[in-house]
């Protein structure tokens, strides 16, 4: 009999801690809404799995690997069954970022934060029935890949940009429900959708649109419980370049900010909860983990390109990146583009990437080191052998992004920047 428990942490760090998300330093100054890591437990009496949702934008796997450890000495569960996912909030902490300081003093306590969690909901385990149902959020996501008039490929364009050809696909407006039942305990809600949650932008601690989500689940269903687990983003985003960005900033328009975050949060919500009724009974008999791994080879620069690189890294450094010839994402992607360069100067020539899995009877948890393009996610749901599979981005490591084989022809930001080669999320 499967049986189920949830634990929920405040994880939110001291003010002046550098904020992860971009390539300028941000210090938080204050706090619109905590940042929580929230724990589900899943045992069979046999195995028990930790599964994570974390509000931070992402941890390396080394990182991941050091918590991990942590929390399987705290609890008991093996390393492979530990499952640290994060919802990519542009508003947290840095934690692993090699751009800003670290506060190393924070992501220990962090550390252990996340064993407390998995301690109290293994506590509170009960047994449990699984049931699932999936609905549809529409219009607030949007694929963020652009095929140009002149054929070059742009991300994020811009608001109302006249030489805008197309977009590159087409987003995964998809909703997973998947409901808990438990005997004598409230009802644990698992939400799946998958967009950036770069909403807010700022200097203050901010889940972003999951915290809404979250909080739309529980205010709807009194006594219930919410986790959410961001899926397959890494080409999607909030914005919606066809509406007038003037209207946006003079609230006429939905698009960006703590209100349409609030509001992508509800909407997601809103999806689940209209098909809450609907969910239908599956097996949750047998929890089971594993993890493989998974080599690619590194994306080494061409060593003539290193020293201008170099160059941009100072510049960008030093707070003087507009001095290069580019504005907005074209700026960030020549600046993310020498960042990978300098970083891989000398190598490594391969990367190992971990690919964690959970399951309970017929629902799966597929964990991605990175942020996989739209179509992988799509991929996974389609080929798994589960009937219901939650594919996760930013799971047990932060390795960057994991664009389709044709992104790296296409080219753009996500591409430039990657540090892997084409195949690497066919192979994940």
């Amino acid at each position: 009999m499967l049986k189920a428990g949830f634990s929920r942490v405040d994880i939110t760090p001291p003010m002046g801690t550098c904020i992860a998300g971009y390539y300028d330093e941000r210090r938080a100054d204050g706090v619109l809404d905590p940042l929580l890591a929230t724990c589900l437990a899943v045992s069979d009496g046999e195995n028990t799995a930790l599964l994570f949702s974390i509000d931070i934008i992402g941890m390396s796997q080394k990182d991941s690997d050091q918590a991990r450890g942590i929390i399987s000495g705290m609890t008991g569960v093996p390393v492979e069954g530990i499952f640290l996912a994060c919802t990519h909030t542009h508003t947290g902490p840095c934690v692993s970022s090699g751009l800003f300081e670290l506060n190393l003093n924070y992501n220990f306590i962090m550390y252990n934060l996340l064993g407390n969690a998995a301690i109290g909901a293994i506590a509170d385990l009960h047994e449990t029935e699984v049931r699932v149902a999936r609905g549809e959020a529409k219009g607030i996501s949007f694929i963020r890949r652009y095929r140009m008039n002149d054929g070059s490929i742009r991300t994020n364009p811009g608001w109302g940009n006249p030489n805008v050809r197309c977009p590159i696909g087409s987003p995964d407006e998809m909703v997973q429900l998947v409901r808990l039942i438990r005997t004598g305990a409230p009802e644990i809600n698992i939400v799946n959708f998958q967009t950036h949650p770069d909403v807010i932008g700022g200097t203050k601690f901010s889940a972003d649109w999951p915290k809404f989500v979250r909080d739309t689940m529980e205010g709807a269903l009194p006594g219930s419980k919410c986790i959410f687990f961001n899926g397959c983003q890494g080409d999607t985003n909030h914005i919606d370049i066809s509406i007038d960005r003037k209207k946006s900033m003079d609230s006429c328009v939905p698009g960006f900010g703590y209100l349409h975050s609030q509001r992508m949060g509800r909407v997601i919500a809103g999806a689940a909860l209209q098909v809450y009724d609907k969910a239908l009974p599956v097996s949750g008999e047998g929890v089971r983990f594993g993890q493989t791994s998974v080599f690619n080879r590194a994306n080494l620069p061409d060593p003539a390109l290193i020293p201008h690189a170099k160059e941009i890294v100072a510049l960008n450094k030093a707070g003087r990146d507009r001095e290069l010839p580019f504005e907005g994402m074209e700026l960030v992607t020549v600046v993310a583009e020498a960042y990978r360069m300098v970083r891989l100067e000398n190598g490594p020539d391969e990367f190992d990437l971990h690919v964690t899995c959970v399951s309970f009877g017929d629902v799966a948890f597929a964990g991605l080191p990175g942020e996989p393009f739209t179509d992988i996610g799509r991929g996974i749901k389609e080929a798994s052998p589960f009937p219901f599979t939650i594919p996760c981005c930013l799971t047990n490591g932060s390795e960057g992004y994991l664009p389709t084989y044709s992104a790296f022809a296409e080219g753009g930001y996500e591409a430039r920047s990657s540090k892997f080669t084409k195949g690497i999320a066919e192979e994940l």
